[in-house]
This record gives C-alpha cells, sequence and structure tokens, in this order.
C-alpha cells in the first residue's frame, strides 16, 4: 500500500506515514524471514496471508480501489485500511507477547505492538482532520 502514496496523493502526512511505515517494517519482515529461514520454514510468497484470519489484510478489491483513488479519497482509503493493517499486527504482536517462547519474536512483537499503536492513534488522527 505504501508503495502506491506517491502517485496518489500529495498530503504531507500520508507520504510521512508511507515512509515511516516501510522504514519500520522493511526490518521487521528480514527479521522475521530470517527467523523462519533458521526453522526451515519459508515465508509466505509476497501478502500471501489469510484474509479470514482476521489480521487486517486488504482483500483484492480493497487494494484495486486505492489503486484507482486519488486525492483525498486515496487518503482515506489509504488510512483506513492501513489502520486496519496495524490493527492487525497489533493482535498478532499481542498473540506473540502472550504464547511466544521466543525471545528474539517477542522482543520483535513489543517492539510491533508498542510502534503500531503509536501510528495507529496518529492515523485516526490525520483521518478525522481531512476534508469531508
Amino acid at each position: 500500500m505504501t508503495s502506491l502514496v506517491n502517485d496518489r496523493t500529495t498530503t504531507p502526512a500520508i507520504r510521512a506515514f508511507a515512509r515511516s511505515i516501510t522504514a519500520a517494517q522493511t526490518p521487521e519482515i528480514k527479521a522475521m524471514t530470517g527467523w523462519l529461514a533458521e526453522l526451515g520454514r519459508q515465508a509466505p510468497a509476497g501478502h500471501a496471508h489469510e484474509q479470514a484470519a482476521g489480521y487486517g489484510m486488504a482483500t483484492p478489491q480493497e487494494l484495486n480501489a486505492l489503486r484507482a483513488a486519488r486525492g483525498t479519497a486515496f487518503d482515506r482509503l489509504f488510512l483506513q485500511l492501513m489502520t486496519r493493517h496495524h490493527e492487525g499486527a497489533v493482535k498478532m504482536a499481542g498473540e506473540e507477547l502472550t504464547n511466544g517462547r521466543d525471545r528474539r519474536m517477542r522482543l520483535l512483537a513489543k517492539d510491533v505492538y508498542s510502534g503500531q499503536s503509536i501510528e495507529i492513534a496518529r492515523m485516526k488522527e490525520v483521518l478525522e482532520s481531512l476534508p469531508a
């Protein structure tokens, strides 16, 4: 979703969110992929996650709508989808903190839980401030 931002909005806050999200999630993805490789498991291809699992993944239809949107319509949909995506990550991180046994993954989960909870609050503030 963040890769769509530069061509679809001029809103500084949305562009800043995209940069921040990319900067935070790139090392998180590398850490999780490396952890899976150490366990002899493969990471899901692309974003091949189960949408029905309740972890905030956008559906193909939602992503197509985001690709088609521009300006304020894009900003709203981006924030709605990214907030839901972050809420799913916070849910997963909470599950790891409750049930996880791997120290590295628990540390990563703590960072994800904290960082994405803060971003959720910020995204909701920006969403509420957008023109109707």
